[in-house]
């Protein structure tokens, strides 16, 4: 584990501005002209570059993690083995969310069963939020890693010295977040489920 702080501070800076200015790609850009499996992976990686490079060696995303997707109706099937702008940005959602939520609780979220033009305002409204919560992950870090960063001015209760802490609190942060993310979503479909159970009639006694 790195523990200089100032190649850390470089490290952090230099990410910061990419952060800022990354953006996923907006719903006319996708390609709709139907790629195929091999063309959707690179297209992929493309869009999804603020991966850190470690991640990418790892394949975050394969052709069996995609058909598994669609096998367990995840996301609409491709069209004779093509895919378009519809199943492309399913994709980069679910690979955006996947690192918190689980795959079976994301479908709450965007069902595969839905009109495109439903998924194109789902995409958008996300792609929008996606970069308004990277923004906002932007500040919070300059405020945690203060003392590494030399921002004095922003020093908080949470702020730390070092690369463990900050590793540990991002850590934390990313398990209640994806925690939380989880409950609300479970909150959302319990109206549902007890209105349905209220129907029910009741059994013979």
């Amino acid at each position: 584990m790195c523990n200089d702080n100032g190649f850390v501070e470089k490290k952090l800076r230099r990410w910061e501005k990419y952060i800022n200015e990354y953006r996923l790609p907006a719903w006319e850009e996708i390609p709709d002209l139907g790629l195929y499996m091999e063309q959707v992976l690179a297209l992929l990686t493309d869009y999804l570059d603020y991966l850190p490079p470690e991640l990418k060696e790892e394949q975050f995303i394969t052709a069996a993690t995609i058909n598994n997707y669609v096998r367990n109706r995840y996301m609409p099937k491709p069209y004779k083995k093509k895919y378009y702008r519809l199943h492309i940005a399913y994709l980069v959602m679910i690979c955006t969310l996947k690192q918190s939520l689980t795959i079976s609780t994301l479908t709450k979220m965007i069902p595969n069963d839905i009109p495109e033009e439903e998924v194109r305002a789902i995409y958008t409204a996300y792609r929008e939020r996606h970069r308004i919560t990277a923004e906002y992950f932007v500040e919070t870090v300059r405020e945690i890693a203060a003392p590494i960063l030399n921002h004095e001015e922003r020093r908080m209760a949470a702020s730390v010295d070092g690369t463990s802490d900050l590793i540990s609190t991002y850590a934390i942060l990313s398990g209640l977040s994806g925690l939380l993310a989880e409950k609300l979503l479970l909150l959302d479909t319990k109206p549902a489920e007890e209105a349905r159970l209220a129907e029910k009639p009741e059994a013979a006694e």
